[in-house]
């Protein structure tokens, strides 16, 4: 994480996150946080990711998901240039589902 991002409240927000124990939770949680835009937009971008890694194009992923092209193509810079946390949340992801 960038200096800009790591401050002692995105800590806190961070530990809040990591107490959450069942899907409900995080609903509870995320709808008191959250506009319903924003929380649209995050799954949105989470979304675009997985698409991403299936190797789905643009031109699907806008299609079926409603993303821009901007949207998509920041998601695939992080994908590519990030710190590894898609990939990493994506592959524990997959892992859940097989098991």
């Amino acid at each position: 994480m960038g200096k800009s991002v790591r401050t002692p409240e995105t800590d806190d927000l961070c530990d809040a996150i990591l107490s959450l124990q069942t899907v409900d939770e995080c609903y509870q949680f995320f709808e008191d946080v959250c506009t319903v835009n924003e929380l649209t937009s995050l799954s949105q971008r989470f979304a675009v990711a997985k698409m991403l890694t299936e190797k789905k194009t643009y031109l699907e992923i806008a299609q079926e998901t409603g993303a821009s092209t901007a949207t998509i193509s920041r998601v695939n810079r992080a994908l590519l240039y990030g710190s590894d946390g898609y990939a990493m949340v994506l592959e524990r992801v997959a892992g859940h589902q097989k098991s």
